[in-house]
């Protein structure tokens, strides 16, 4: 049967008072003008609502993980290192804000050219075509003799690199996230997918060297990870090989009975995406610790949190 005209019947709808309703957002909560010049003053400015929570409740957690020494593990993916982010990292590595850096292939590539000769990121579409690109002689001749002389002696593949650096003085090693590393014994690993970078182009890539070195690597930073309880993991610009093992790290970790309730997790990037989002802000967190997404560019984000630590931490 067919429904009829009917206007629904209002006369008996019920309502309640606006000021015993639930409310997500509170005047309590809003935005404030910022009256100090100071960049911490800015962040605490801000709205405690969604990224603006967020923002604050990072740079808190930063900087509890440096007072009481709970660790703070840097994850950094090229693109980080290749928009000039250095001298900004450095300085949190010689203020105690990085425990540990862990990076992928192509960061180390951009950080070691920046040593070397003070830029990186080439055109890729002006090189492509002539048969140009990844062919930068000194790129794959000496990291690949460095990964494979020191994965010989016993190193990882950060150390490596490191130990490269730190023997080959150069006018742009202060900007140098991995010259740093080695001055101020700050531990790096490298977790590198074979095919993914350039110097893997070069003759002298040696596939057992970079495998083993790696795989090195990925050990030392379980037990980097291991350590972080009530610590910081920053998640920056890697959307896949970072995430991936970050969530293995974890599993390992848990395996041994190494709970990591108190963890504090943080992804970076200019936009949201599946595995950071899941392997690093949601899964290890769990009904546990504590995960944030912040999403913006690194060149903005990243000294916009470094100034806001290094602040709050002088006045705490």
């Amino acid at each position: 049967m067919p429904f009829p005209y009917e206007e629904f019947d209002l006369s008996s709808v019920r309502t309640w008072p606006l000021e015993s309703r639930q409310s997500k957002t509170r005047v309590e909560d809003f935005g404030r003008t910022v009256t100090g010049a100071s960049v911490a003053s800015f962040v605490e400015s801000l709205p405690d609502i969604l990224a603006g929570a967020d923002l604050k409740a990072v740079v808190r957690a930063i900087v509890d993980a440096r007072r009481t020494d709970a660790g703070i593990l840097w994850g950094l993916g090229a693109h980080v290192i290749k928009t000039g982010l250095g001298p900004v990292l450095v300085d949190l590595m010689e203020r105690g804000f990085v425990s540990a850096i862990a990076t992928n292939g192509a960061g180390v590539i951009h950080d070691v050219e920046i040593a070397l000769v003070g830029h990186t990121s080439e055109d890729v579409d002006e090189a492509l075509g002539p048969g140009r690109f990844g062919m930068a002689e000194e790129t794959g001749r000496l990291l690949n003799d460095a990964i494979t002389q020191g994965v010989r002696t016993g190193l990882g593949l950060g150390q490596a690199v490191t130990r490269f650096l730190a023997g080959r003085p150069s006018k742009f090693a202060e900007n140098s996230v991995l010259a740093a590393a080695a001055r101020l014994a700050i531990p790096v690993t490298v977790h590198v997918a074979l095919g993914t970078d350039i110097i893997h182009m070069h003759p002298s890539a040696s596939g057992a060297a970079i495998g083993e070195g790696s795989l090195r690597d990925f050990r030392y930073f379980v037990s980097n990870v291991a350590r972080l309880e009530r610590g910081v993991y920053l998640n920056c610009g890697s959307a896949v090989v970072l995430p991936e093992v970050f969530l293995k790290a974890v599993a390992l970790a848990r395996n041994r009975g190494i709970a990591l309730a108190e963890l504090t997790t943080v992804n970076l990037d200019f936009i949201r995406q599946y595995r950071s989002q899941t392997n690093v802000v949601s899964r290890p967190t769990a009904g546990t610790g504590r995960g944030y997404s912040l999403v913006g560019h690194h060149e903005i984000l990243i000294p916009l949190i470094a100034a806001a630590v290094k602040e709050l931490h002088r006045s705490s």
